[in-house]
């Protein structure tokens, strides 16, 4: 115990719960529960903390938690008795059950007091309990937070009941230097830790929190994530910098050898320069997906033949390591170069017909069918955007699939669409072709990048309106959190191509083309409706993303599917101006009048100048007919600032019809008539937004 925890009367606590190796994927998940879970679980047993860290790796997972107080705090408890009515008597008198009620909780009756609750009044016992020795605590709270660490496998091994996602060999825990003694399925708790398993392996004794991280280094064990990844970046770029080179970024391939190591050591390996001839996204996938290697690249972007290895050992076994990496990374590249060859002899064109035999789903047939779906989409595509080129994109569209029956692709499927371009180009297809092959899969992720061409975004479009189109049709959309077909992702792809192009075409009309193929299914027209409820909630979360209020999104909200996206954003852009001018809240406050008093679900007839009696009513009108071409005019150029000033110049027209004229006039004639008038208004407002969903400035 320091000198400043014995004068602020703090303590700190370690656990160290030991395991077999963990899976690297689910590490990081471990020491976020730990941390989470180690705060809500302290707080819920009133123990205090300043500071709680954890730290991981594949053996073991510590929380250490500083600024822990030698006591309990305490508490006062409330606990519900019976009903007033149960516990006294008519003259207030406490019954058996309110006697009886306050023994059980060691207090006196006339202590209890009386809490409402619900609907009804009842007896209530407050109780004091007062804080105990975080050490007679300690051993029942590391137990709950051991147990409460719930990974997406887990496995009972031996004779134990626990489960664990890996089974837990060692458990080391104290208070300051008292050790916490505490059992877990068998496993005793005491303060013995072990260091690196090949390097290091015998246990040995922790006596300190502080010298916990040293002593661990010592036995060649880097606890901290975050240290080892430092220590993989830079001594990787050290060994690289030398060869006027860098490692090809991926900080996902990072992320798992952080994870899958202790005591990080980079190690520089080479490969024979003839595999350089095959595509770089082959070559780095063969060496990140089987092996964890980092590929290396020139400062101009080349791949080279180095790639680095982080071992788990010291820098003594560097020249072992990197004859074992080059020995299996030549075998690996021998596999994927047979694989690239035998798939160059025959091309994508003569793969066409091979798509019959492939089943893309048992309800929506071969990937054939969907390839003449995809043709389909694609070729209303061009008609409505890109006529001019046209038979590009249904040559890439026909050629979409093909790469799949690769062997590359099957011993890689993450290579998809990427191998399709560089088979293509092998095969004297044109640049525009092969670069749609691989832009039909973007974005990859929300938020990743999108495809570059005009023609890639149209068969990326194509492609993932058809999947969306088609499980939809066989009752296979998301539902909670499932999303077994990666809809949701592709939806917003489709949106957000769109939104960043210029593409003239409706989601309604896009929905409707993908939805041809399907028309013979029951209930067509509900599916439609499903589907772009679908895109409407993805749009709604894209563009308050992007800073739009949520009023103003729901405004226009529902007019997304009938225009072009690209217009709905000049209109909140529009709306957003518009906002902060002084004539805002008039006229919304005008145009809202119209919205409360109209029918809903009622159809109203035309309104008939005739029957138009009153000065305000006939103004309203004429004010009406005087804006109409123009408002028409400014919405054909896409002009929503000027759309909204026509409209708020009917704010004044719009107060005078409702202080001067009775609406609900006793002659149905003239009331219908008069409500048919406010409704034009209505109508001609809501080309442009839906006013009612505004809120005021």
């Amino acid at each position: 115990m320091t000198m400043s925890q014995i004068i602020n009367n703090k303590s700190s606590f370690i656990l160290e719960i030991g395991t077999e190796d963990l899976p690297a994927r689910f590490l990081p998940l471990a020491i976020k529960q730990l941390g989470e879970n180690t705060k809500a679980i302290l707080t819920e047993n009133q123990i205090q903390f300043s500071k709680i860290k954890t730290y991981g790796t594949p053996r073991r997972l510590v929380v250490i938690g500083e600024g822990v107080p030698r006591m309990q705090d305490d508490r006062i408890k409330e606990v519900y008795g019976p009903s007033r009515k149960v516990a006294y008597d008519e003259n207030g008198n406490p019954t058996k059950a309110a006697i009886g009620f306050a023994n059980s909780h060691g207090i006196n009756v006339e202590n209890l007091v009386i809490k409402k609750k619900d609907k009804g009044e009842y007896i209530v016992a407050i109780i004091e309990e007062k804080g105990k020795e975080i050490q007679e605590i300690l051993p029942e709270v590391f137990k709950r937070i051991v147990l409460s660490i719930h990974l997406p496998k887990s496995m009972r091994w031996g004779n134990g009941n626990i489960r664990f996602a890996r089974p837990i060999r060692w458990l080391m825990a104290f208070l300051n230097d008292e050790i916490i003694n505490f059992e877990i399925d068998g496993i005793k708790c005491g303060n013995l830790t072990r260091g690196h398993r090949f390097l290091s392996p015998a246990a040995f004794q922790i006596k300190e929190i502080p010298t916990y991280k040293k002593l661990l280094a010592n036995n060649y064990v880097i606890v901290d994530p975050e240290e080892r990844k430092r220590i993989i970046i830079d001594r990787m770029d050290k060994i690289l910098s030398s060869l006027d080179k860098k490692a090809v970024e991926d900080e996902e391939l990072l992320e798992t050898v952080i994870n899958l190591v202790e005591y990080p050591v980079p190690v520089l390996a080479t490969f024979p320069e003839k595999y350089l001839d095959l595509p770089k996204e082959l070559l780095i996938t063969v060496m990140k997906g089987h092996q964890k290697y980092f590929a290396v690249q020139g400062k101009d972007g080349m791949l080279s033949n180095y790639f680095v290895v982080i071992s788990n050992t010291t820098k003594e076994n560097s020249d072992t390591v990197k004859t074992g990496a080059e020995r299996v990374i030549r075998a690996r590249f021998e596999d994927a170069k047979f694989y690239y060859e035998e798939d160059s002899k025959k091309s994508l064109a003569d793969r066409i017909n091979d798509l019959r035999k492939v089943t893309f789903n048992e309800r929506l047939g071969t990937l054939y069918e969907k390839t003449e779906r995809i043709v389909k989409v694609a070729e209303f595509l061009a008609d409505r955007t890109l006529p001019s080129s046209k038979d590009i994109l249904l040559r890439a569209a026909w050629l979409a699939k093909t790469d799949l029956l690769t062997g590359v692709v099957r011993e890689f499927p993450e290579l998809q669409g990427v191998m399709g371009k560089y088979y293509a180009l092998k095969n004297g297809e044109t640049k525009e072709v092969a670069n749609a092959l691989e832009e039909q899969y973007l974005p990859a992720h929300s938020g990743g990048k999108l495809p570059e061409s005009d023609i890639g975004s149209l068969l990326s479009i194509s492609d993932k309106i058809d999947n969306i189109a088609g499980f939809f049709s066989i009752d296979l959309a998301p539902t909670g959190s499932e999303d077994p077909f990666a809809l949701r992702r592709q939806a917003l792809g489709i949106l957000a191509i769109i939104l960043n192009r210029t593409f003239e075409v409706t989601l309604n009309e896009l929905v409707s083309k993908s939805l041809e193929p399907f028309q013979n299914l029951q209930g067509s027209a509900e599916i439609k409706g499903k589907i772009l409820k679908f895109f409407k909630n993805r749009l709604e979360n894209i563009l308050l993303e992007q800073g739009y209020s949520t009023d103003i999104v729901q405004s226009a909200l529902p007019l997304s599917s009938d225009i072009y996206l690209n217009q709905l954003k000049n209109r909140l852009d529009s709306l957003k101006r518009f906002k902060e001018k002084n004539e805002y809240n008039d006229f919304l406050t005008a145009i809202k009048r119209i919205s409360n008093i109209l029918p809903e679900k009622v159809t109203l007839p035309s309104f008939n100048e005739i029957l138009l009696k009153e000065e305000s009513e006939k103004m309203l009108a004429q004010k009406l007919d005087s804006i109409t071409s123009i408002l028409k005019e400014s919405l054909d150029l896409k002009d929503y600032d000027s759309a909204i000033n026509i409209l708020t110049s009917l704010t004044d027209y719009i107060n005078s019809f409702f202080d001067n004229v009775l609406v609900m006039d006793k002659d149905d004639n003239i009331r219908l008539n008069r409500l048919s008038l406010l409704n034009e208004v209505w109508k001609k407002a809501s080309e442009v937004t839906d006013f009612s969903k505004l809120l005021p400035k």
